[in-house]
């Protein structure tokens, strides 16, 4: 067990949102790095070196899309443009720029995980094409991989018809240059960033007396817009119960 954590976080994760929980986003908030960074990307790094085969998928389709995702992270984060070669992290860490391997060179320089979605011109849903997924909380990349929405969220108890159809929406309509943006917040025994689980191995029970690490996932939905191929970003803050509550206080405190 593995504690990286952070000190704070910019939204109260004390106060959950009924599903799908959406609001707008800023674009210049749509990657952001905080104190968590380095030891992250470290981790991330360990990971994809490691570990590739279960962090990392692209279908030969998605590649368009991966390119142009990679593009705008370095337009964005680093103010880099297509003919970068490297860029340097905020750890101080030169990361050269392998434009073969778009997902894992995202997975270098972002703190965020990707993964991106494209719905087929005969599909009711979006699919996962590609993914770089190294902090999966209680899934499996392998298991999501090339499925659509309604089966990736299968397990998720309150993902019922109705909220799929409106998931569906956001996916379908969410424009250039104006992304959206939800958490979600789960108490954890386990501090570990890389939790994959089965379907068929659901986390186990905690209790009140294990739960003492907050983990929170601001998700966001993104257009590219050349491919028009959508992003679902994941940014992870795990936070000791006893810093969530200094900073939001005890009397919001989740079930």
């Amino acid at each position: 067990m593995t504690e990286i954590l952070q000190t704070s976080i910019p939204y109260n994760p004390l106060a959950p949102r009924p599903l799908p929980g959406i609001q707008p986003l800023k674009p210049e908030d749509w990657l952001r790095f905080d104190a968590g960074f380095a030891a992250q990307v470290a981790e991330r790094e360990r990971l994809l070196r490691d570990h590739p085969d279960a962090v990392l998928a692209m279908d030969a389709g998605a590649a368009p899309a991966a390119q142009e995702l990679l593009d705008q992270v370095l337009a964005v984060r680093y103010g880099a443009g297509t003919d970068a070669d490297h860029v340097t992290r905020p750890d101080g860490v030169k990361v050269a720029i392998n434009r073969a391997q778009p997902m894992e060179t995202l997975g270098r320089i972002a703190q965020q995980d990707f993964c991106i979605l494209v719905r087929p011109e005969d599909g009711a849903e979006h699919v996962l094409t590609a993914a770089v997924l190294c902090f999966p909380a209680s899934w499996t990349l392998a298991e999501k991989f090339m499925k659509p929405l309604l089966a990736i969220h299968g397990p998720v108890k309150d993902y019922d018809a109705g909220i799929a159809r409106r998931v569906q929406r956001l996916f379908d309509g969410v424009q250039v240059g104006r992304p959206l943006w939800r958490f979600n917040a789960l108490w954890y025994a386990d501090p570990s960033l890389h939790q994959p689980r089965l379907e068929r191995d659901p986390r186990p029970t905690s209790t009140p007396e294990t739960q003492n690490y907050m983990r929170s996932e601001l998700q966001s939905i993104y257009r590219l817009p050349e491919t028009r191929a959508v992003v679902f970003s994941i940014h992870t803050t795990v936070m000791s119960r006893a810093q969530v509550l200094a900073q939001w206080g005890a009397r919001s405190e989740m079930e």
